[in-house]
């Protein structure tokens, strides 16, 4: 038989094979990705890997031994350029094919590019790979070293503002220039986003909100700054674009596969088992836009847990299980002594009415709770540990939960 691929060198690709051969699959497998790495997972690279607090083998979720004792093929350094779902093959970038069986569509997304005149300098970086992390934690720590340097990070979501939290660690100045008015406002709204904004200006990092970047200035071929739409300047030795990320779908879209419009949040239509609109492949992670049985509508979410669970998830489906996907979203962010996870979904701004607090912001020990109609749609719990499933009862329960019942959560 034809082997499964599994296309992608994340975590989302790591989980499937794993789950592939405890489910039983004796087959070929093989894995083909971009980059010259085994399949790794990326949240140490913003955070501990980044500051070089944690070893490189942090990031491998199955080490080199797995994959040689479980026969899987790991094709390093080779990208899919072509699909054919009805021939079951896959094009090469060096013109080779390979067919297939069955294949999983896992190549994540690609950071947005900021397209403004200078960002070809040296000291401008964007952070997706564990190559960018490296580039990055090697210029950090030199500035660190030599107790210098001055950061900017362009974009306030979650990973402008990890990175930002490393440097600020280090010992780094460092600045966030941010389109709108709260940093983190369209993932948390600005109830939360302003609690975050006060933990890092504690930590004396400039927070340039409304802002828009003009051009990166720079001398002999570095950066040296950022000039802003208002004409403000702020100077800079390295710069960190963190604009957000657009999934890969354009094999999907070429192999004729079924898309979701922007509008709807983008990426591959998925049926509950992840299947494509082509049954024998199936996509997950960051691309898949996968029908949440809960909220009554498809989610597309670039976080951890869904590479972790969706990858598992279609490995089972890819031998023939029928259940439907049905975790809920599912993410976590370390800055500085402030350590949270977060459950559920929200539209921000306009999709909650209100969000009540149980515990204490001041302390910085609290969760809190989105509410639309009296129901709770997601929680984060910031330094108050083993509370996600509770929450996710409330989240599953669709009752109306009182502010009283919510704000007595945290005892």
């Amino acid at each position: 038989m034809d082997p499964f691929v599994l296309i992608g060198g994340g975590l989302t690709t790591a989980r499937a094979a794993e789950a592939l051969r405890l489910g039983g699959y004796d087959g070929d497998l093989v894995i083909v990705t971009t980059e010259p790495h085994h399949p790794y997972e990326r949240p140490p690279l913003s955070k501990d890997y980044l500051r070089g607090e944690a070893e490189r083998d942090v990031v491998f979720p199955l080490d080199d031994a797995w994959y040689a004792e479980h026969d899987v093929v790991i094709r390093t350094g080779e990208t899919v350029v072509g699909l054919d779902p009805a021939g079951h093959t896959l094009t090469l970038s060096d013109g080779a094919t390979l067919t297939f069986a069955k294949a999983l569509l896992a190549p994540g997304s690609t950071p947005r590019a900021l397209d403004v005149p200078g960002t070809d300098l040296a000291g401008v970086h964007y952070l997706r790979t564990i190559d960018d992390s490296d580039r990055i934690s090697s210029t950090l720590l030199e500035a660190s070293l030599e107790g210098v340097g001055q950061l900017v990070v362009v974009g306030d979501g979650w990973i402008g503002l990890e990175v930002a939290a490393s440097a600020r660690t280090l010992g780094l100045d460092v600045t966030i220039v941010g389109r709108g008015a709260h940093p983190l406002g369209r993932a948390l709204g600005p109830e939360m986003s302003d609690f975050y904004a006060g933990v890092h200006a504690e930590h004396e990092v400039r927070l340039i909100r409304n802002a828009s970047v003009a051009r990166l200035q720079g001398a002999d071929g570095r950066v040296t700054g950022v000039d802003l739409s208002d004409d403000t300047h702020v100077g800079a030795d390295v710069v960190v674009i963190g604009v957000g990320a657009a999934p890969n779908v354009g094999l999907a879209e070429a192999a004729g596969l079924d898309l979701r419009p922007a509008a709807q949040g983008g990426g591959v239509v998925v049926d509950g088992t992840l299947a494509t609109s082509h049954p024998d492949v199936f996509a997950a992670g960051d691309i898949a836009s996968i029908p949440s049985p809960h909220y009554g509508r498809p989610l597309r979410v670039e976080h951890w847990a869904i590479a972790q669970e969706s990858g598992s998830h279609a490995g089972r489906a890819m031998l023939g299980a029928p259940d439907p996907y049905d975790k809920l979203p599912y993410f976590y962010s370390d800055q500085y002594d402030v350590g949270m996870e977060y459950t559920g979904f929200v539209d921000v701004p306009a999709g909650y009415d209100d969000v009540v607090i149980s515990g204490d912001t001041g302390k910085r020990e609290f969760v809190a709770f989105w509410r639309v109609d009296g129901e709770v749609v997601a929680g984060m719990a910031v330094n108050v540990w083993d509370q996600m499933e509770r929450v996710e009862e409330l989240i599953r329960s669709q009752k109306k939960v009182s502010t009283a019942e919510l704000e007595g959560f945290v005892g």
